[in-house]
């Protein structure tokens, strides 16, 4: 794997996490009610022009 690509890939993910977290902490604040409550939670990635379509699931508890 080439040093660009590498590079742009964690350049991706890191917006991927830091625009993720401000989103659901977002979310959260405008739901309300939250604490105490499981909420289950999916991502889905895809990459056009290389047949990738990857799912990651989970659970936030509020």
């Amino acid at each position: 794997m080439s040093e660009d690509l590498n590079m742009s890939m964690r350049k991706f993910l890191k917006q991927v996490g830091v625009t993720s977290q401000q989103a659901i902490e977002e979310a959260f604040r405008k739901a309300g009610g939250t604490e105490g409550k499981q909420f289950e939670a999916r991502v889905v990635l895809t990459i056009d022009g290389v047949d990738l379509e990857h799912v990651v699931t989970g659970t936030i508890k509020g």
